[in-house]
This record gives C-alpha cells, sequence and structure tokens, in this order.
C-alpha cells in the first residue's frame, strides 16, 4: 500500500484535540509498556552521551526516571508537542531544592533536542496517536546523530478487537480508528532513512470487573478518531446498551470482562546519509558532514 492507504485513518482535528486535553498522566498501560521497552534496552550496548524522551508526559514519568538512573551521566531533552504538557513534565520530573530522598541530577532541557542530534530518542504509545505519522517518524530521524537510535512502541491493530466486533454487530459505526501493523512500520521507518529496523509484537489481555471500568480505560488511553465515527454526542440510553452489550460479549467463564491490546516495539538506527551518484551530484554541506563523521577507521 501507499503512504496515504495505510492506517492509521485518524481525523486531524480530532487528534489536535485530543493533543491539547489529554490527562496530564502517563496511563497504566503507558507505564508497563514503557516498562517492557526498558527490558530490552538490556541488548543495547550504546551509552549515549545525550537522548531525547519524546512525550514524556503521556509516555510514562515512572519510566523517564528509570531512564535517567540507567544514563546517570547522559544529557536528556524532553519533547513535549504543547506548552501544557511541558509544564507538567517540568513539574514531575524537576525535584524540589528540599527533597530529601537520595537522587542524582540529571542534566534535563524541556525543548527540542538541538541541532546536533541525541545518540537515544525514546518515543513509548505516541506513535498511533499521529495523523501524520511518516512526518513524525522524519522528525525523529531528523533528531538523531548518525548512528544513533530510536526505540519506540504503539498499538497496533488487534488493539479493542473484541469492541470493535460488538460495534460492527450492534451496526453502529467503526469503535476506534484504523492502526498501523507492525510490517508497515517497518517498511515506513526504511522509507524515512532508518537502517536496520527490528520489530516485535506482542498481545496484552485485560480483564475489568464492570464494563464501566472497560470504558473508564478505554477513555484514558485515546479517543476514536475515526473519521467515520457518530458525528454527535449520544446520551445515556445509548450508554447503557453499550454496557449490555459489553457485558454480554466480553465477559468470561472468570465473569470479567477481558479487551485485548496488541503492542508493537521498534528499534532503527540512523544510518550515514546515502548520495545517488550520477554525472553530476549536488550533495549538502550537512550531508558532507554526516558522511565524514560516520566514517569507521581502517580494520
Amino acid at each position: 500500500m501507499t503512504s496515504p492507504q495505510r492506517p492509521p485513518t485518524l481525523d486531524p482535528l480530532a487528534v489536535s484535540r485530543w493533543q491539547r486535553t489529554a490527562p496530564l498522566a502517563s496511563p497504566w498501560l503507558h507505564e508497563e509498556v514503557a516498562s517492557r521497552m526498558l527490558d530490552r534496552l538490556q541488548w543495547i550496548k550504546l551509552q549515549p552521551q545525550a537522548w531525547a524522551h519524546w512525550g514524556a508526559v503521556r509516555g510514562g514519568l515512572q519510566a523517564h526516571e528509570k531512564l535517567t538512573g540507567l544514563y546517570q551521566n547522559s544529557a536528556c531533552f524532553v519533547a513535549e508537542a504543547h506548552a501544557e504538557r511541558a509544564q507538567a513534565a517540568i513539574k514531575s520530573i524537576v525535584k524540589p531544592w528540599w527533597n530529601l530522598r537520595p537522587w542524582r541530577a540529571v542534566p534535563t532541557r524541556f525543548e527540542a533536542p538541538p541541532a546536533a542530534g541525541v545518540d537515544m530518542l525514546w518515543a513509548n504509545m505516541a506513535l498511533h496517536e499521529s495523523a501524520d505519522p511518516q512526518a513524525l517518524l522524519a522528525a525523529w530521524h531528523k533528531a538523531l546523530r548518525v548512528d544513533g537510535f530510536l526505540m519506540f512502541s504503539c498499538l497496533g491493530p488487534d488493539t479493542a478487537r473484541e469492541l470493535r466486533a460488538v460495534y460492527a454487530q450492534l451496526g453502529w459505526p467503526p469503535a476506534g480508528h484504523e492502526l498501523t501493523d507492525m510490517h508497515d512500520w517497518g517498511d515506513m521507518l526504511v522509507q524515512t532513512g532508518f537502517a536496520e529496523p527490528v520489530m516485535d509484537m506482542e498481545r496484552i489481555t485485560l480483564t475489568y470487573e464492570t464494563p464501566a471500568r472497560l470504558l473508564q480505560e478505554l477513555a484514558e488511553l485515546g479517543r476514536n478518531f475515526h473519521p467515520a465515527r457518530f458525528p454527535a454526542l449520544r446520551g445515556r440510553q445509548w450508554k447503557a446498551r453499550l454496557e449490555r452489550a459489553l457485558a454480554e460479549h466480553l465477559t468470561g467463564h472468570d465473569g470479567r470482562l477481558s479487551l485485548t491490546y496488541e503492542v508493537i516495539y521498534g528499534h532503527a538506527l540512523k544510518a550515514p546519509p546515502k548520495i545517488k551518484v550520477s554525472a553530476l551530484s549536488a550533495v549538502s554541506v550537512a550531508d558532507m558532514r554526516s558522511m565524514l563523521q560516520g566514517q569507521r577507521p581502517p580494520a
């Protein structure tokens, strides 16, 4: 599929509204996924001199503290899309001078990564909420130095498949926007300029005591950004019907409701730029500098 044909199918206005109004806290699932991403860092030997956390407030503030402990001697940049999230990040991450708990000061700047780039970019559970994911991947690529690496996670197409089936049975519009497959993310990484992408996936099943608790969890995680979603507000009768349908179709033998979340993990490197050589080739100063910096001494 070409880029415009690929999911996710998101309404950009709905996405923008959610990014401005989303709770200024890290959902439980985001923190859980971040902890699983942290386990994957044991296979990476590179110790970044500087790294960036893209969307720390929603991506995992507990994970951020663990990352700063892991990279104690590395400069850290926290990039947030909106001023409210940036202020929330500062309030949550910066320790007050009177804090008596032992901690090591990590140089943290609450701004976009510098033009020189960083060695690692960490982006947890952000990509599936982007209305223009290839532009976001390009921004991440630009923020990295040559030989720097990207660590990211996002939701995959099997997420909330049980809820989608209920909506379809009731004849309602889609329960959520379509989500991108793991293999398509790998293709987009290569198209953006990343090298050696490694993708893997797992399914996490969460259980809930009541339909109301399930819907509350979904509201904390995000919104339905599908352009064909129901266009108006719906009342108490509709919600009551939805909760009855969820109780009927999602309840297991243990009396709890189950919902699947597909989580995709990705890792990729920023390789030195490749210049197409022809009879007459133009090479920018920035690309030439990157290629020279990326050269290795002969064995």
